[in-house]
């Protein structure tokens, strides 16, 4: 500018008026750009230090998530907005899921607690009643009792327990304390006792009573059991499909881009909202399906619990349908007691006791009753399962369709998202304007043409298979319980034994036996010896090649096979008692029995399993088959 001033002074007010110009069209923007008060105040208000927060808007080319124009964000703000972006999801998430876990964990906890409130006041009642009724008879043989409802406790809790062989035990122990009680003027061995409940189920000596009240109890504790599991594994699905962690940039790009804008007020347009949430949730929408079955199967178990299943009913049953069990024995008990004797032998009479005939037996006996309508059990104190279960299906009904419209649920809030009336002044994640692109549909499969964010459908997420996999095992169980199965107990019919094989190998060998019988006259000399070789390895191979332990049973064949059958005593017109001696001669006190309970009481009464896997000749068969061999082409070795 001097030179110009000294040596060309003419020009130089153009081109200080030049240079002014420049100047000022280099330094315009900045001098000129808009202030960031409300987003720094908007960061702060969130607990975030605004040292990193421009005053003014700077250019965007270092953001990596929103669009990179003018922008109040640096990039640690931008790191910064998108956890906090990742966690209003997820509070999202558990403030729409609020209602379902609530609901399955009180509901858990209420069903829970009366149900156990149930079983211990039953087995209150029956102790207290039975010790007014029988005095010391119940007090001696308390156990019995006592050991049935820890059973139906620990089934309740979920063990490993067979309803139908913890009631099949404890009516077999019943029966042998009460035939003892009825029949007071014998002394009965462990021996003659086993042989009694081995014929209990041909004598039913209680009536018809033990098939009700199993029937009764089954169902009822298995619609229980299975409607408290339920509601767990509702709660534990709840929390696990909460947690998603994929969809931070199409989370920061709706809700804190426009933040970044200097527009903290702006909200994602509704459809903007709906597209980003269906894509996040695309995984969690495909439990929709299996969410539905399980709340409807959830639904008509409770529904069963308020009718046929009624626990209420079944945990008062007990007592009573005990009493009449034992009621019914007592009035029977002369004809059961006949065929018993019948059956099992002449029992050992009480030291000091002369032997009577059965009528007079049990004319001295303390007599039997069965409870009046006030002496019945009660139920849980201040509970009612009617009641329980109008308010479990009241809350179950709206819980149905609510994975697939999560995303219309969270997209509602206004905090989350404008009104779907207001197209025009929202973000539509570049700019304020409408949002263009259609909404997708729900699903993984309907995000192939999401534009906010990128699903890969080819690899479907894993742990939202396995929760499927545990609605369907839920629901499952739930289904059987409906029909009073368990599944954990269900009868399947065992596989038939594989075919023997050896009938195979011994058409084989037969051609090269008769080669064999028609060689040359020349090894006729061998003839005989080797054909009775190859008998007795025929003979070997049929015996070897029978399935282990497999032995045909009949009548006195051993092992507790004895049958209750036509011809067995008491099924035919009456006969006085055989005249033999008794099967339990006195023998010295032994400690009191200890019962197998590992097996069931069919493998304990016959004390012993068998194995069906078969054991093949392979040996026999390939000496028999080489041996055939080299004496049917001996003639050509010559």
């Amino acid at each position: 500018l001097r030179w110009l001033r000294y040596n060309s002074p003419p020009m130089y007010p153009l081109v200080l008026l030049c240079t002014l110009a420049a100047l000022s069209w280099t330094w315009g923007p900045v001098t000129a750009g808009r202030s960031c008060s409300e987003t720094r105040h908007v960061y702060a208000e969130k607990g975030y230090s605004t040292n990193t927060a421009p005053l003014t808007q700077i250019s965007g080319e270092h953001l990596r998530l929103c669009p990179q124009d003018y922008t109040c964000c640096s990039s640690q703000m931008e790191e910064t907005l998108a956890h906090q972006s990742e966690t209003d999801f997820l509070s999202a998430i558990d403030d729409t899921s609020q209602f379902l876990h609530t609901t399955f964990t009180q509901r858990h906890r209420k069903f829970d607690e009366f149900f156990r409130e149930l079983i211990d006041l039953s087995e209150k009642s029956m102790n207290q009643m039975f010790t007014k009724t029988y005095g010391r008879l119940f007090t001696q043989n308390a156990n019995v009792f006592q050991e049935l409802f820890v059973e139906l406790r620990r089934y309740y809790s979920g063990g490993s327990v067979s309803l139908t062989e913890v009631l099949s035990e404890f009516w077999s122990r019943l029966v042998e304390r009460v035939f003892s009680l009825v029949n007071p003027q014998y002394q009965f061995s462990d021996e003659y006792l086993e042989c009694v409940n081995k014929h209990a189920e041909q004598l039913q000596p209680f009536g018809d009573l033990p098939r009700k009240l199993g029937l009764q109890v089954s169902r009822a504790f298995i619609a229980a059991r299975a409607l408290v599991q339920g509601l767990a594994t509702g709660r534990d699905i709840v929390n696990k499909a909460a947690k998603v962690h994929w969809c931070v940039r199409a989370l920061m790009r709706q809700w804190y881009c426009p933040l970044c804008r200097g527009m903290p007020s702006l909200r994602p347009c509704h459809t903007l909202c709906l597209n980003v949430m269906k894509g996040c949730l695309a995984n969690t929408a495909d439990l929709d399906t299996e969410w539905n079955n399980f709340i409807d199967a959830l639904y008509q178990v409770s529904e069963k619990l308020e009718g046929p299943f009624n626990m209420e009913l079944a945990a008062d049953s007990i007592s009573v349908k005990v009493s009449e069990a034992i009621m019914h024995m007592q009035e029977n008990s002369i004809a059961t007691s006949t065929k018993v004797f019948q059956g099992c032998g002449s029992p050992r009479l009480t030291p000091g006791r002369s032997r009577r005939s059965p009528k007079e037996s049990g004319g001295n006996r303390r007599p039997f009753r069965t409870f009046s309508p006030e002496e019945k059990p009660t139920t849980a104190t201040g509970t009612n399962l009617d009641r329980l279960v109008s308010e479990l299906k009241e809350r179950l009904r709206p819980m149905r369709g609510f994975w697939v419209s999560l995303p219309h649920t969270i997209c509602n809030d206004k905090n989350m998202a404008a009104d779907v009336t207001n197209e025009d002044r929202c973000w539509n994640g570049q700019t304020r304007g409408r949002y263009l692109p259609d909404v997708t549909g729900d699903g993984l499969m309907s995000q192939i043409n999401n534009p906010e964010v990128e699903v890969d459908m080819a690899r479907p997420d894993v742990r939202t298979r396995q929760l499927i996999m545990e609605l369907r095992v839920a629901t499952n169980r739930l289904k059987h319980a409906q029909a009073g199965q368990d599944t954990d107990f269900m009868d399947s019919k065992s596989p038939p034994p594989p075919p023997t094989q050896h009938k195979y190998y011994d058409w084989f060998v037969i051609p090269f036996l008769i080669l064999f019988l028609l060689s040359p006259p020349t090894f006729a000399l061998f003839n005989c010896p080797l054909s009775a070789c190859l008998i007795s390895c025929l003979s070997l191979s049929d015996i070897m090649s029978l399935p282990e332990g497999e032995v045909e049973e009949g009548s006195g064949s051993g092992g507790g096979g004895e049958r209750y059958s036509d011809d067995w005593p008491g099924y035919r017109p009456y006969s006085p008692p055989y005249s033999k001696p008794p099967l339990n001669p006195q023998t010295p006190i032994k400690p009191p029995r200890v019962r197998d309970r590992t097996g069931s009481k069919w493998n304990r009464s016959k004390g012993q399993s068998i194995s069906a896997v078969s054991r093949p000749a392979f040996f026999s068969l390939a000496v028999l088959f080489w041996l055939s061999v080299m004496v049917t082409v001996a003639p050509f070795w010559r």
